[in-house]
């Protein structure tokens, strides 16, 4: 860290402690080079992600409407909130760990929908009718053919 007062860059942190509501660091620093100490704020760096929709229109990610689709898939399914709380984790880390700053929500429903397929059979059709936009009963059928294979 440069020394704001001479500009040398062989500072020291003295003393670390956090700030604020546990968002950030607060660090003391030393210059060795002119003595004085000043003061550093150290926060997380957040990216928004982005959602590209389907009309190609944008708006930022938001992890609330995973949680409503994945809940009506599995209303009145013997589906404990813990287990589709941890399915939801996992797809949420999944989409983060891409590291894109843009995401297709196609990408975004097949990774639900993978996370459902192991939850529960049901759930996922549910959720595969309205995300696949079923035209017909022979779509259907050729959704409910591959889980049965």
């Amino acid at each position: 860290m440069k020394c704001p007062f001479c500009s040398q860059d062989n500072t020291r942190v003295v003393d670390s402690r956090p700030a604020d509501d546990n968002t950030a660091i607060r660090r003391r620093r030393l210059c060795d080079a002119c003595g004085k100490r000043f003061t550093t704020y150290e926060k997380v760096e957040t990216i928004p992600l982005v959602v590209i929709k389907k009309d190609r229109t944008r708006e930022e990610y938001d992890r609330n409407k995973i949680q409503a689709g994945v809940m009506r898939a599995c209303y009145k399914r013997p589906v404990p909130i813990q287990k589709i709380k941890e399915m939801i984790d996992a797809a949420e880390t999944e989409i983060f760990n891409r590291e894109e700053k843009e995401i297709e929500s196609k990408v975004i429903g097949e990774i639900v929908m993978d996370g459902l397929k192991d939850l529960d059979a049901v759930a996922y059709v549910r959720f595969a009718s309205v995300y696949r936009e079923f035209k017909d009963v022979n779509t259907f059928m050729d959704e409910l053919k591959k889980i049965l294979e």
